[in-house]
């Protein structure tokens, strides 16, 4: 059963594995207070180099695919029976099929990894294929994540002043007030001039770059808190670098949000860098968001 007419809607990849297990129950609960159909993907490709022998042997993979899409409709029956569910079924690679898909969708959902992979991956390549590649924002949910906390919890947002971390700042404060969740905006000061000894950097004023830094963050935060008045902000500047900051601020948090690219990242990235540590060292689901969505 493929249903390809699709408004939109909340996507989540889905392979039986206990990350996608983990992703499902977040996807469900987002399509839920959007009020949003769910569309449940899977992809199916025969497993070998070799051709397959015959069109039967490719109708057996195949309906297994369709078991495992099958399940995961049933799975988000039970966790809210009245959510308007639809899969999708195609041959072919995870992360191509659901780039095709999340054209039709306002969030996508994945988790880290499959079931492919070696022992001890954190973060599967489609994971991080659709976060590089999409252009509206990804969640990546682990198998051990949280799940979303009754009260909304807390939501961790990393704000730099580049396109990304603006877009990342609304899709934070809009994920606070449907969840009705908190707000931590984190910005690092980090000047390599302010270490003491052979290590200082020279020709550069430690304080003007703080007091600049300073301005832009909260350039960057005020409006969202006029457009949300009523979501708590904790606004937080800190001396250190920007992965440890975000990665510590993301302790007992439920959710991480991220710009794909931040200042800094070379033109030739698709993932900044201090996005790239998130999705792997980060406690908690991390929400990677492209500098498109959300612009103010």
């Amino acid at each position: 059963m493929n249903q390809n007419h699709r408004s939109d809607t909340v996507l989540v990849g889905y392979d039986g594995s206990p990350a996608s297990d983990r992703a499902l129950q977040w996807a469900v609960e987002a399509a839920r207070l959007r009020r949003l159909p769910l569309t449940i993907c899977h992809a199916w490709h025969w497993p070998y180099p070799l051709r397959p022998p015959d069109e039967d042997t490719l109708e057996v993979v195949q309906s297994a695919g369709a078991i495992v899409a099958d399940e995961g409709v049933r799975k988000a029956h039970a966790l809210a029976e009245d959510l308007e569910v639809r899969w999708e079924l195609e041959r072919g690679w995870a992360s191509a099929m659901l780039l095709k898909a999340s054209r039709s969708a306002r969030l996508v959902v994945l988790g880290a990894r499959g079931h492919g992979g070696f022992e001890g991956l954190v973060v599967g390549s489609t994971a991080v294929q659709m976060a590089a590649h999409a252009d509206r924002p990804v969640i990546v949910v682990r198998a051990d994540s949280p799940v979303a906390h009754p009260d909304g919890g807390r939501i961790v947002v990393g704000v730099d002043g580049s396109p990304a971390s603006e877009s990342a700042l609304g899709f934070a404060f809009e994920e606070a007030a449907l969840h009705k969740g908190s707000v931590t905006a984190l910005c690092s000061w980090w000047d390599p001039a302010a270490l003491p000894g052979p290590d200082r950097a020279p020709f550069s004023d430690p304080e003007a770059v703080r007091r600049e830094a300073t301005a832009r963050f909260e350039h960057a935060v005020r409006p969202w808190q006029y457009d949300f008045p009523d979501i708590p902000v904790e606004a937080e500047f800190v001396v250190d670098t920007p992965r440890r900051a975000l990665i510590n601020a993301a302790q007992g948090a439920s959710l991480l949000v991220v710009g794909d690219r931040g200042i800094g990242s070379a033109p030739q990235m698709l993932l900044g860098p201090v996005t790239q540590a998130a999705l792997q060292e980060a406690p908690c689901p991390v929400a990677v968001v492209p500098a498109q969505q959300n612009e103010r």
